[in-house]
């Protein structure tokens, strides 16, 4: 007589990228200047650094809590980097990689180079992907400009520490433009990147005028989806030594448009304004609907209040941009170039949308073609520009400069204008139904305050007791235009991410065959059910499944004789989850094969099947050789799940 007992083993297949590791550094590689930047969307990252020696390099990528004192993992993700050689005045090498799949609430540490010369390892967090979220915008850190780099640094990484400290959630920063004063004197750029805020928030990068006379701007911050063609260069030329390009990425609920406005007129061989209002509309085009709102970021400032505010290139585009702005339905334009702060009325078409906008209005309907316009202070305090008058024999509206009837010494296009003589930010809050704009005090007279502190400046009157640091120079809330309908929006959470599983129905007794019966001195047989499977699947994925068993040999001691005579007929006792029966298997005495001595499927079910609960069984069918010695013999049947 033989009997199987069943036990039970659980295997789960789990798809684990496949990384490859680049070459290792023959000699150690110096690393410096690393930046994490933004990504096409929310769950990518670019990291751009230096290497001293042209090698082979990587970024290397684990959430933080794989990290065992301070080791990555076995498994950590890799990114192969590429770049060239940087430019003679820059030396050595830039290199840039694309970290992707991020996962949601997950906390990141990273690393770069390669084995034998990694840089530090820095950390960064990912939020939801869904949903508000808030962003800071800094015009003009303009390292150099003061005369004392130093200065310039100090007032640099205390604004992004005070408001970072204020907002440690803010998702990105988002650059004004004019990172340095010298486009190629990396000394600058080496006091830019001294915070390490920057390696661990996005940096959203612009290029200025200050910025655009050389390579080193290219060569430390890549962006994603950038176009490089001539038109988007001042000088239409990309091979030639200077920075340039558009691009756009989409973070979360925003399509942001990054431009290169130092290319404003064809006149220099560029593509000037026209060229940028094509890749916008392009852009838009195809990627608005993607997103609930547009804002574009580019340095020069089209509706500056200080010294640029009359530049004849400021009037060019003022001539060119807003119409185009507005029939394409843009939100809010970030702008630097201006080292004051500004917030324009909402302009439709190069003209005040509604001329009943009292200055300083708290809130403001965007409106059909409405845009709001904000030029960002010095976010380091290296130049402060003051605020210029309105010219009084030019129009109030277009590209003239004249005054604001409401409030004439003011540009008529500037609803609030301001100039303190200390640093700030712009603060952004991005929700489904409005965007906050608020301009915040980084810092007072005091130190770090390059400007002041050197005497570039003569009056600054912020003190901590009634201007103090995080005090609030200007709010304003958009409402956006919803025509004549009304806008219905519905938040749906992430959907639990379901489980599949199998367990024994009921008590997992003893499968008992009972007594084989002899048939006629051929073969003893018996049969019999297995204890039911009871499959459950309720995952999103809809991924496949399948159950199978295999059986060892039937023991009674020192006897025994092999699985290979059980043989089984699979059903669907209860159907769900897309459960199918897998074929039967003969017994080995039938046919000579393996029957269960070796894995057979039970049930499966294939990719996109229904969620639900199945219920398997299977009919046994054991044919022993009469040569089989009289005996109680019990083996065990190991069943295996699999899935995706």
């Amino acid at each position: 007589m033989a009997t199987g007992a069943i036990a039970a083993a659980l295997g789960l297949a789990v798809a684990i990228g496949g990384l490859t590791t680049a070459a290792s550094a023959a000699d150690p590689t110096t690393i410096t200047s690393v930046i994490l930047g933004v990504g096409a969307n929310e769950s990518q990252r670019i990291v751009t650094w230096y290497s001293s020696a042209d090698t082979a390099q990587e970024i290397q990528v684990a959430p933080t809590a794989e990290l065992v004192n301070n080791e990555f993992p076995a498994n950590a993700a890799t990114f192969d980097a590429i770049g060239a050689a940087n430019i003679a005045t820059s030396g050595g090498f830039n290199r840039h990689a694309t970290i992707s799949s991020l996962q949601e609430h997950t906390a990141y540490s990273y690393r770069v180079g390669a084995e034998g010369s990694w840089s530090p390892t820095y950390s960064f967090k990912t939020q939801d992907f869904e949903g508000d979220y808030d962003f800071l915008f800094y015009g003009d850190p303009q390292i150099g400009s003061s005369g004392n780099v130093a200065k310039d640094q100090a007032g640099w990484q205390d604004t992004l520490d005070v408001s970072l400290a204020a907002n440690p959630n803010a998702e990105l920063l988002v650059s004004g433009g004019d990172q340095v004063e010298t486009a190629n004197t990396e000394a600058q750029w080496n006091a830019f990147l001294a915070p390490d805020k920057l390696r661990q928030y996005p940096w959203a990068a612009t290029i200025g005028n200050h910025d655009v006379g050389g390579k080193a701007y290219e060569q430390h911050l890549f962006t994603p989806n950038t176009d490089r063609s001539g038109p988007l260069y001042a000088n239409g030329n990309p091979a030639s030594n200077t920075s340039g390009g558009d691009y756009w990425y989409i973070y979360k609920d925003v399509l942001f448009i990054d431009l290169n406005s130092n290319s404003y007129t064809s006149a220099s061989g560029g593509g000037g304004d026209e060229a940028h209002i094509g890749y916008v509309t392009n852009v838009i085009n195809q990627h608005a609907a993607d997103a609930k709102w547009t804002v574009l970021v580019y340095h020069h400032s089209i509706y500056s209040p200080a010294d640029h505010a009359q530049d004849g290139d400021n009037k060019v585009r003022r001539v060119d941009f807003p119409t185009a702005f507005s029939k394409l339905g843009v939100d809010l334009v970030l702008q630097g170039h201006d080292h004051s702060y500004s917030r324009s009325y909402v302009i439709k078409n190069g003209e005040k949308a509604n001329p009943a906008e009292q200055p300083g209005a708290a809130d403001v309907v965007a409106g059909p073609g409405g845009v709001l316009y904000v030029t960002g202070n010095s976010s380091s305090g290296s130049k402060y520009y003051d605020i210029t008058d309105p010219k009084t024999n030019e129009p109030s509206s277009g590209a003239g400069n004249g005054p604001d009837p409401l409030n004439p010494d003011s540009y008529w296009y500037n609803s609030v204008q301001n100039q303190e003589h200390v640093r700030s930010y712009v603060k952004v809050q991005v929700r489904s139904d409005k965007l906050v704009v608020e301009n915040l005090r980084s810092g007072t007279c005091a130190a770090p305050n390059a400007a002041v502190e050197l005497g570039n400046v003569d009056w600054c009157n912020n003190t901590t007791a009634d201007q103090p640091v995080g005090s609030v120079v200007d709010k304003v809330t958009v409402h956006p235009y919803n025509g004549d309908g009304q806008a219905i929006q519905v938040n749906v959470p992430n959907a639990a991410p379901g489980e599949f599983g199998w367990t024994i129905d009921g008590y997992n007794g003893l499968v008992d065959l009972g007594t084989a019966v002899d048939h006629d001195g051929d073969y003893f047989g018996a049969t019999g059910q297995i204890n039911p499977i009871v499959v459950s699947d309720n995952r999103r994925s809809l991924a496949p499944w399948s159950i199978s068993a295999s059986v060892g040999d039937f023991r009674d001691a020192d006897k025994t004789f092999s699985g290979a005579y059980l043989g089984w007929t699979p059903q669907v006792l209860e159907a769900g989850a897309g459960a199918q029966a897998s074929g039967a298997v003969p017994s080995a005495y039938d046919d000579h094969g393996q029957g269960l001595s070796v894995s057979r499927g039970l049930g499966w079910a294939s990719q996109g099947h229904e969620k639900g609960t199945a219920k398997l069984g299977a009919g046994l069918d054991l044919k022993i050789p009469g040569s089989v010695d009289k005996g109680g013999y019990r083996a065990t049947l190991t069943i295996t799940a699999l899935s995706s």
